[in-house]
């Protein structure tokens, strides 16, 4: 096969337990779930990223940057986006006058 490969992956025992719950909570973002999917098959199969890439639907790409973020910040970072610096946006709604 081509292309780099797959470093070993290794999760925590207790990072793994969270991510199996938040996939089967019916609450979790789906952002959130499809990253804890990425992290939970590249560590129970050791696939190739290209293969694990067709398998979720997302780009090779994704799938180094999320287990990079793991590796480097945890599972907080792997999971959740950074805090974005900037005015949050406003949203105005209608007017509210009887016409």
């Amino acid at each position: 096969m081509r292309g780099r490969k797959p470093e070993k992956f290794e999760l925590k025992a207790k990072d793994k337990a969270i991510l199996q719950k938040l996939l089967r909570d019916g609450q979790t973002p789906l952002r959130v779930a499809r990253r804890a999917q990425i992290l939970l098959r590249r560590v129970d199969q050791q696939e190739r990223v290209c293969a694990l890439s067709e398998a979720v639907e997302r780009n090779a790409a994704t799938i180094w940057r999320v287990c990079q973020r793991y590796a480097h910040g945890g599972l907080q970072a792997a999971l959740y986006d950074a805090a974005r610096s900037g005015h949050p946006p406003v949203f105005f709604q209608g007017s509210t006058q009887a016409d």
